[in-house]
């Protein structure tokens, strides 16, 4: 999952992430990731149109995002 995360931060790719929250629920989400730091993801989130840190443990799932649709 790292090695997606890292290619889609140096193709400057959007993805899509299943993610599981502090408080067990689960949402998805629409990022364009920035930077890996230790066990985090910078991100900019576009569900939420703002900055936001991921645990990357907590990522679920991850998808590329092409043309406004995940693939």
């Amino acid at each position: 999952m790292i090695k997606d995360l890292q290619r889609a931060i140096d193709q400057h790719q959007h993805i899509q992430i299943i993610y599981l929250g502090s408080n067990g629920q689960t949402t998805q989400r629409t990022l364009r990731p920035l930077e890996i730091a230790g066990d985090r993801l910078k991100a900019y989130c576009l569900t939420r149109k703002a900055p936001r840190v991921f645990a990357i443990g907590n990522i679920l799932a991850v998808q590329l995002v092409v043309l406004g649709r995940a693939v």
